[in-house]
């Protein structure tokens, strides 16, 4: 029986050099020279940290431009409040990555809802569909690509 799983993943390679080439753009920007600022990443989390919060948002600007370069959907980034004091501003943006409980409900009721012929099960966080027909399965996954999901989604592991 064909399947294919609806996955929301993020390339680690990927992530770590958008991160080292805005580390490298913020070496070279006049306004940043000698500041302090630093991108660091830890997992899938990536510290701010500047002398101010104007250059947070400037900051913020920089790593939005380098992921969507590198190919890394902008939706799955999740913004925490900054932390600011006398000397410095910090930030956090996590990357959400894997299809939560909720996100995972909404992409089986848009699938039972469509009354497309498949079957869907969330497995872990990914979420299987499977169905009689190649046809069905393609039509699974262009219903998805147009709904509006919070998380990204790929499509992998298709099976014939």
């Amino acid at each position: 029986m064909p399947s294919f799983d609806v996955v929301s993943e993020i390339d680690r390679h990927e992530l770590t050099n958008a991160v080292d080439q805005a580390s490298r753009e913020l070496s070279q920007r006049f306004d940043f020279k000698d500041t302090g600022a630093t991108f660091v990443l830890e997992d899938t989390t990536v510290t701010m940290s500047a002398p101010a919060e104007f250059q947070l948002k400037q900051m913020l600007e920089i790593l939005k431009l380098k992921l969507a370069k590198r190919g890394i959907d902008l939706t799955c980034l999740e913004l925490k409040d900054p932390i600011v004091n006398l000397a410095t501003a910090k930030q956090q943006v996590l990357l959400r990555h894997g299809i939560d409980q909720d996100a995972g409900r909404k992409v089986l009721r848009a699938i039972k809802d469509s009354k497309l012929k498949v079957q869907a099960q969330m497995q872990g966080d990914k979420v299987r569909v499977s169905g009689k027909k190649r046809d069905d399965l393609q039509e699974a996954i262009a219903l998805l690509r147009k709904g509006g999901f919070e998380v990204p989604l790929q499509f992998n592991n298709f099976r014939d």
